[in-house]
Parts: structure tokens; sequence; C-alpha cells
């Protein structure tokens, strides 16, 4: 008997956000980077699904746990400390993605570029970030995000960056709007004037509201059910935004 690989816990938005993702992959086996892995919850279950998965994550601490998930789980897959810059020579991936990472960069177009050139030709790039930069709040500036991206500004960018058959949608609705809340109020009471950089503040993004257990992992999982299900239905409504596009196949 096959025993399942021991999946880490998803945080609440990480659920919601975790059934669009699935979805808009391609089938495995590909060859995927994943920038800004943080603690490899979505990275374990790529690798776990059978796709060849690298990881690169600035954060020191999140990128040990992340090895010691891969590890946890008996699955192949590398957690690389540093940036996408500092992969040398790694290039040729069928999917690059980012969940959660361009929002925390001041040069949003020059990331993009690097990593479009991260992708082999007709390779799909899949990212997430906050949606609707007037709801830009306490939360935000609290984890070092810069902005928040409307979706038509999303899109534009991607085109912008010569990526082709770009596609989006809006997740989180309506459970993404209560959390949403939730917190701002702890960033406004507890983190929003703390003092900690901007570089400390992106840090510890990865870090809060992880499930410490795999019981409140389950426990996540289950209440958010009717969550993933119903937001669904509502495909241009939500607090956060997935959007692809994929390198031409052929290039001038």
């Amino acid at each position: 008997m096959v025993t399942a690989p021991a999946l880490p816990p998803l945080t609440l938005y990480g659920s919601l956000r975790w059934e669009v993702v699935r979805r808009a992959m391609p089938a495995p086996p590909a060859r995927v980077l994943e920038i800004g892995c943080g603690q490899g919850a979505v990275g374990v279950r790529l690798a776990a699904a059978g796709y060849d998965w690298t990881g690169v994550e600035l954060d020191g601490t999140s990128a040990q746990v992340a090895r010691q998930r891969l590890e946890h789980a008996g699955v192949p897959g590398q957690v690389v400390h540093g940036s996408v810059e500092g992969l040398m020579g790694a290039d040729g991936f069928d999917v690059v993605c980012a969940f959660e990472v361009l929002e925390h960069i001041e040069d949003d177009r020059a990331a993009l570029a690097a990593w479009v050139d991260r992708l082999r030709p007709g390779g799909l790039l899949l990212i997430s970030t906050p949606a609707w930069q007037d709801r830009y709040g306490p939360m935000d500036r609290a984890v070092g995000h810069f902005r928040r991206y409307d979706p038509p500004s999303l899109g534009a960018l991607l085109g912008d960056a010569g990526l082709v058959d770009v596609g989006q949608r809006l997740y989180g609705m309506p459970l993404g709007y209560v959390l949403e809340v939730v917190r701002n109020q702890i960033a406004r009471h507890r983190l929003e004037s703390d003092g900690a950089s901007v570089t400390d503040r992106t840090a510890r993004s990865g870090r809060l509201f992880q499930p410490s257990t795999p019981l409140a992992g389950l426990v996540t999982r289950a209440g958010t059910w009717p969550f993933r299900k119903l937001q669904r239905a509502f495909p241009r409504t939500g607090t956060g935004l997935v959007v692809w596009g994929r390198r031409p196949a052929a290039e001038l």
C-alpha cells in the first residue's frame, strides 16, 4: 500500500488560492520554478503531484522550513535560498510561478522580464497578487506591499512583458472580504507601526497566519471547503487575483 505524502497545511487565503492555481497548472510532468516559495506549502503539493519543482526563497527561515517539508513528505524537489538571479544557467522551465510576490517588488516590470526569461518558448507564467489598488490597507503596508493590482493593469503588464494568451480570474468571494477585514484590524493594532523595515516586513509576510499543527491545517481545509466551491461562481469578484500568460512558442 502506497502512503500519501504528508502535505503541509495551507493558510485560509492559501487554501482559496490553491483551488484556482491547481486548475491553471498544466498536467505533470512539467519543470516548474516557484519564485518566493515561502515555507513550501504549494511547492510540496506540486512535487507530490509529479512536477519537477524548484523553489527560490529570499527568507532563510522560510527556505529551511520548505526543505524540511519536502523531506517530511518524501517527495523530490529543490529549495534555493536566494534570488532568481542567483540561479545560474537555470532556464527553460515549463512553468514559472510566483504567488503573492510581485506586489513586494518595487520594479515589477523588471521582475516580470526576469521571470519570463526563465521560461522555455511556449512556457507558462502563473502569478497571484492581492486585487484592487483601492483596497490597499494596513495589512498591505505591514507586509511590505508596494501596491495591489487591478485586473486590467496586471493583464496589461503581462502583455507588455511579451506574453500571449493572457488570462485571469479573481478569487475569494465571499470569505476573502471577511479575512481582509480581520487582517487589517490585526495589522492596525499589532504590526503596522512596529518599525520593521520593508525587507523585514516582506520576509515575515510568508510566515504570518501559518497553521502551526496538522490539525489546524485540517480544520482550515474543512472550514474553507464550501467557500472554495462557492468562489467558482464569482470569477470576476474577489480580493485575490490569479493571472497567467504564455511565452510565444516562436519568437523573432
